[in-house]
């Protein structure tokens, strides 16, 4: 009955196979397509000698365990840290090893000049700049949550400014660099880049936004040769410490002092405690093993052929992701929704 009526809404000669060898040439070029991404393995992978990669974010989370990662896998790892000049542990952490091939940088990805500056120093300590960085893996970001209603705009902008235009900031800077080495692009996004979500929405339009960037992206380096990779990690709160129970308390208590009356009223306390709890609930679950977004990302870098998406997360959240973004939305809707 679905099917009926779905197939109803497409003219008619859209359904009939008028050009026979039209039809066997496309399907040809589909098992063709089909065929390479299932050669595609985990075991090719280009050599990691002398390859630079730089990692924004890595005061702590993804950041700092895909630098310590990439760093014993013989790469030399230019570390991005929003808190190098304030003597963070993270990155004290990283300076410890005392290694020539991990490097800290300060890197505010909102800041300009900050991310000129570290590009100045990557060129200064790249074995032979000539032949350019290897990778760029854009990890840096934020997060925040609330109902549209409940999100002022200045949130929205903040959270824009570090995920998507801070991404957009650090790629552009780099990109002169990676085409000459001929290397990658990996754009961190989230599930939540591909499947909206209630009280997710400033979080959400930055990271659909990366998408789309990335996919701009990939199109105009292909002919460059430089490969352009999304990781799109699940529920990893837990193990990345971006919400403990403090923070979710100030910033409920931030979002509804700042709410306007009208606001307030038409809603109440309660349907916005229970709002928060749900927060509580859904930061309490999820993986705390990052290995899986850690893997993803080493393999876009040294894979020959890189997939375009990769999807760390639990069967429950890639199933969810692939209902949401490929059936009708009446019927996601109905499951995940109302």
């Amino acid at each position: 009955m679905l099917a009926a009526r779905t197939c109803s809404y497409f003219p008619a000669r859209t359904l009939q196979l008028k050009d026979h060898a039209s039809h066997v040439r496309l399907l040809q070029r589909l098992s063709s397509a089909a065929s390479l991404v299932a050669s595609r393995t985990y075991a090719s992978q280009t050599d990691q000698g002398n390859k630079a990669v730089l990692i924004t974010g890595c005061d702590s989370g993804f950041g700092f365990s895909l630098a310590k990662n990439l760093h014993d896998k013989g790469f030399t790892i230019f570390a991005g840290c929003l808190l190098k000049n304030k003597g963070d542990a993270g990155v004290k952490e990283l300076d410890d090893m005392k290694s020539d091939r991990m490097k800290t940088v300060q890197l505010n990805v909102v800041n300009q000049e900050e991310i000129d500056r570290a590009l100045e120093i990557i060129k200064e300590n790249l074995v032979d700049p000539d032949k350019g960085l290897w990778g760029v893996v854009n990890n840096a970001g934020i997060s925040t949550f609330g109902e549209v209603e409940f999100t002022s705009m200045d949130t929205y902008k903040e959270v824009a400014e570090v995920n998507l235009w801070g991404t957009v900031r650090v790629t552009k800077a780099c990109l002169p660099l990676i085409r000459r080495a001929k290397g990658r692009v990996v754009n961190i996004s989230s599930m939540l880049g591909r499947m909206a979500n209630p009280a997710r929405s400033p979080y959400c339009i930055t990271k659909f936004g990366v998408e789309a960037f990335s996919d701009c992206l990939r199109y105009e380096m292909h002919p460059m040769g430089v490969k352009v990779s999304v990781v799109e990690p699940g529920n990893f709160i837990a193990a990345t410490s971006l919400y403990s129970p403090e923070r979710i308390k100030a910033i409920a208590d931030k979002m509804w002092n700042e709410l306007p009356e009208i606001v307030k009223n038409d809603y109440g306390r309660k349907y916005f405690d229970e709002k928060i709890a749900r927060m509580h609930t859904y930061c309490n679950s999820g993986s705390t093993d990052t290995s899986p977004v850690i893997n993803s990302v080493s393999h876009a870098l040294t894979a020959t052929t890189p997939y375009t998406r990769y999807h760390p997360m639990d069967y429950y959240w890639w199933l969810r992701m692939q209902i949401m973004t490929h059936m009708p939305g009446a019927i996601s809707d109905k499951i995940y929704i109302h």
